[in-house]
């Protein structure tokens, strides 16, 4: 874990509750990055952030072309707050981590239009950095 800049008062917690456009960043398979906007929903007591994604979509499958190896940032901004969450991602697919996805973005931001492509990419963070970091980092 990196914890080299001192949380907000609350932690940054509040931070990634707040409605806000966030941005994934994974690789393609020749090395380069890949940077999208999309919503993402971050759970401090497992430390793990989802995006929920079609299951065919350009990230979902750099996810999978790098196997165990793959690794995935997210990241949000506000004024001069920022944060950035990075770890390993998975895909998964089983209706349980897709339900428990679809209702964290629920809550977060609305409900999602009906994908039944739906898969969830679960980044288990192992570094936080920026001003906004969420409470332990």
């Amino acid at each position: 874990m990196n914890r080299d800049t001192p949380p907000t008062a609350d932690g940054g917690n509040a931070f990634w509750q707040e409605r806000r456009v966030c941005f994934l960043t994974t690789h393609r398979p020749d090395g380069t990055p890949h940077l999208v906007p999309v919503g993402v929903t971050y759970d401090p007591e497992a430390g793990i952030a989802r995006v929920i994604s079609d299951g065919a979509s350009r990230k979902v499958r750099n996810v999978r072309a790098a196997g165990p190896a793959a690794r995935a940032a997210v990241s949000q901004a506000d004024g001069r707050r920022w944060c950035t969450l990075e770890g390993t991602a998975v895909i998964k697919d089983d209706p349980e981590s897709v339900a428990e996805a679809e209702r964290r973005y629920t809550e977060r931001y609305k409900p999602p239009r009906v994908n039944p492509n739906r898969v969830v990419i679960e980044i288990t963070v192992t570094r936080a950095m920026g001003t906004a970091k969420p409470a332990g980092w």
